[in-house]
């Protein structure tokens, strides 16, 4: 039995003894809705819309006494085909929901497709009885932050995760322990929504291997989690499983943020697939060229229409759902900029997308992170619009940082502004702004970055034509492995160098997955094709690299004890506390005297615990001196106040036994007025 619709909400939703099935299409002519049995091949019917079910351009139906738990369905939309006016209608075609909130028909990760089957990602009508629980989104101060970019399937592939169904939601659940143990509160998930592992034409020249698309940055589905990524997806219970992740993560205080990736999707360009949106109305979802081809701001074939009204309300509707239905606490939005771009592609000065998510009510409380830059050449970072609300992953942070690392000169008087919190770029937006990095997937892991000078990423099939060339790397003499005890030391320090200038930056740090165990992949810096140990977590690694590994729980730890490295407003460069000492203070090889040269290779600074989080909240006195120098230096300690001293917590010159001390049992200097810091090397000192 059918009957009218209501054309809100989009998608099919429940209502009384049936399913609202309602799809917006301005340009088709008809529609047809699509039912089959799970898993069948061929449809079991197939209901046309009656024209008076139409509002506006929305076909609405009910469709009453459906098994919806064994429905699959999608949609026939039948139009003018004329590409050059970039109408692309094909009735023989069966569309995927753009609303569908499930997808079946590609549940197993790396079954091949059948190239028989005419629908190959089918609409799935899955029912909301999930029990949260007391769990909604934790809140989290965003300055409390650390962040661990992971891949969902990578994090637990390896054989060594001894998992039980390995490279799934459920086996995340078994790792949470560790996610505890290093300390982070908070994973970015890259991207969990539908995509197509299959979505690649190269191959490997070394095994002849097709390659994937293993990271996920093409969606086929903004709605849904990907099948293949629950160990119950075969069964159509993936929107479960991963409610089960997000909620036992919550319960041990770890937030979860989605990468999203509203700028394309994975139908590519003219020489894409018809999988939904190209099919349904191709004009209203994509940029196009006034002779119908697509605009390609991604670098991926095309472009979404992010500011057609219809458009973002698809965006809005998405961010609202999984915040609501999922509890997630934050985005990362990829190439964000495009967002910001009308449908000619010229930059908006007022974008109504990126102003909707920040004033949004249901949004209200959940982070917004921008990666501030496109694939057509718009960087905003320190420039993106920000409404008072959005935070930047800060790619000058990044290389800033690396720079420096190495031994670049000129990078002392960046690396001043990095430190605090970008006051530079993110002026009344404070610190929290600022997401600091210095590795994330894309690029040279932190081992890597300093094991090579060159990218190695012939086994991704393009000849090395992919990937960045701008890397900021150092091979410290010798490119890839070696067993240069000497190299190898270097190599070790830099390592630790980088995560202990990250955990005492103001800002919101983050590391990515396999770094604090020092996983490689052998100088490849764009893996987003391989479903292999490049990109899987060697769990083997915990032990080979324990010391690495807790080198970075202890800087973690560091963080975390102390509020002075977490202030919600950027430092003033003075002293409002009346504590005889600015928030914070900068030196040099001598105290209160910096060497702001560019030929400089050593900056230290000092922070006042009276003045932490504004004066809100007392801390001790903290000291970074920084040599990345070839040659040792004697930095001049500046005086602390009456009964207070330094002790050290962390020198990276020394023996791995004595780099490091526990958080609060840091031994007393018995110099105080001195300190050797040795060749590229970092001190972090604790006045109390």
């Amino acid at each position: 039995m059918l009957r009218a619709g209501r054309p809100y909400p989009l998608g099919a939703s429940f209502v009384p003894g049936g399913v609202n099935f309602a799809i917006f299409s301005r340009y088709a002519t008809a529609c047809t809705l699509v039912l089959f049995t799970k898993g069948q091949a061929k449809p079991i019917a197939e209901i046309p819309f009656p024209a008076e079910f139409n509002i506006g351009h929305v076909f609405a139906m009910v469709v009453f006494d459906l098994d919806y738990e064994n429905i699959e369905y999608g949609y026939r939309l039948d139009g003018p085909y004329r590409p050059h006016e970039g109408h692309h209608f094909d009735q023989t075609k069966i569309l995927l929901d753009p609303y569908a909130r499930a997808v079946n028909g590609r549940s197993i990760w790396g079954k091949p497709p059948d190239p028989q089957n005419e629908y190959q990602h089918r609409g799935l009508l899955p029912y909301d009885d999930f029990d949260w629980i007391d769990d909604r989104p934790l809140g989290t101060p965003a300055e409390d932050l650390i962040i661990y970019e992971m891949h969902l399937r990578g994090f637990t592939r390896h054989p060594s995760s001894g998992v039980k169904h390995p490279g799934t939601f459920a086996a995340v659940r078994e790792k949470i322990p560790y996610l505890k143990q290093l300390g982070v509160n908070c994973v970015e998930l890259m991207p969990i929504h539908e995509f197509d592992e299959f979505d690649n034409k190269f191959v490997n020249p070394y095994t002849g291997q097709q390659l994937k698309q293993y990271w996920g940055y093409d969606t086929v589905s903004f709605f849904a989690p990907k099948a293949g990524y629950a160990a119950t997806g075969k069964y159509g219970m993936q929107v479960d499983e991963f409610k089960a992740l997000v909620k036992e993560l919550h319960r041990h205080g770890i937030e979860v943020f989605l990468d999203v990736v509203f700028n394309h999707t994975g139908e590519g360009g003219e020489d894409g697939h018809t999988i939904s949106y190209r099919g349904i109305d191709n004009k209203t979802y994509y940029m196009l060229r006034p002779d119908g081809t697509y605009y390609n701001f991604s670098g991926c074939g095309n472009t979404m229409n992010c500011n057609n009204p219809v458009v973002r309300n698809m965006v809005m509707d998405c961010l609202r759902y999984w915040v609501a239905e999922y509890h997630i606490d934050g985005f990362r939005f990829d190439l964000a900029s495009i967002l910001g771009r009308d449908a000619s592609g010229k930059p908006l000065a007022n974008p109504p997308l990126l102003e909707a998510m920040a004033h949004d009510p249901i949004l209200g409380k959940t982070k917004l992170i921008a990666e501030a830059w496109d694939a057509g050449g718009l960087y905003q970072v320190g420039s993106f619009p920000a409404y008072g609300r959005w935070a930047e992953w800060n790619g000058r942070y990044r290389d800033t940082l690396r720079k420096f690392l190495i031994g670049e000169m000129g990078q002392v008087t960046e690396l001043a502004q990095r430190i605090q919190g970008s006051p530079d770029m993110y002026t009344g937006r404070g610190p929290t702004a600022s997401f600091n990095f210095i590795t994330a997937h894309d690029g040279f892991t932190l081992a890597d970055l300093f094991s090579y000078n060159e990218k190695h990423n012939e086994a991704n099939g393009e000849n090395s034509r992919d990937g960045a060339n701008d890397n900021y790397s150092w091979n410290c003499g010798w490119e890839g492995p070696t067993n240069d005890p000497d190299i190898n030391a270097l190599r070790r320090r830099l390592m630790k160098n980088a995560v202990a200038i990250l955990m005492v930056s103001q800002g919101i740090p983050m590391i990515v997955m396999g770094d604090e165990v020092g996983h490689t992949k052998n100088g490849n810096n764009n893996t987003y094709c391989h479903d292999n140990e490049l990109n899987w977590f060697d769990w083997q690694r915990q032990e080979t690299n324990a010391d690495l590994l807790r080198f970075f729980q202890q800087c973690i730890a560091f963080r975390h004890a102390h509020p002075a490295l977490r202030n919600r407003q950027h430092f003033r460069n003075e002293d409002y506390m009346n504590s005889g000492y600015a928030d914070i203070s900068w030196h040099g090889v001598e105290a209160w005297n910096a060497d702001w040269s560019y030929h400089s290779r050593t900056l230290a600074f000092m922070l006042c615990g009276e003045h932490a989080q504004g004066g809100l909240g007392q801390d001790d006195y903290i000291y970074v001196a920084m040599n990345m120098h070839w040659e040792n230096h004697h930095f001049e300690l500046p005086k602390l106040p009456p009964k207070r001293h330094w002790h050290v917590f962390v020198n990276t010159s020394m023996p791995e036994a004595e780099e490091f001390y526990p958080v609060g049992e840091e031994p007393r200097l018995t110099e105080q007025r001195h300190f050797l810091v040795g060749a590229r090397s970092v001190i972090i000192l604790v006045g109390k």
